[in-house]
């Protein structure tokens, strides 16, 4: 399930709105009662190897798995990597993201957001 998902221009590169998506993921409440911030953990592809990334990660306390470019092998993050790949193909179901129609990102972000809890309701457990 998405936990954030934001619009960008489509000529920048995406490692540099990584800090900005890490801060977007909203609390998460624990059995508990305490909250906590962010996920215990990140996979990440070969397009995040930056020292940028990595430390935005240190620096949350969240431990990184983010593939190195010339040294790890391509298949080794593909376990982790098909749920976004799969939540991608969730949001190109619905048409009107898969074709930017709207000019304005304002409208985007809102039919974006839509589009999220819509896949997000689909999956709540019956009677909630």
């Amino acid at each position: 399930m998405p936990l954030a998902a934001r619009v960008g221009p489509a000529n920048r590169h995406d490692s540099t709105a990584f800090e900005a998506m890490l801060d977007a993921v909203p609390p998460i409440r624990r059995p508990s009662g305490q909250r906590r911030r962010r996920p215990d953990k990140l996979h990440a592809d070969k397009g995040y190897d930056y020292r940028r990334c990595r430390d935005a990660c240190r620096r949350r306390r969240i431990k990184h798995r983010i593939a190195r470019a010339g040294v790890e092998p391509k298949g080794r993050l593909g376990r982790h990597r098909w749920v976004v790949e799969r939540t991608l193909a969730w949001l190109k179901r619905f048409r009107r993201l898969a074709v930017r129609h709207e000019r304005r990102s304002d409208l985007h972000q809102a039919f974006l957001t839509l589009a999220c809890c819509a896949i997000c309701h689909r999956h709540l457990p019956e009677g909630l």
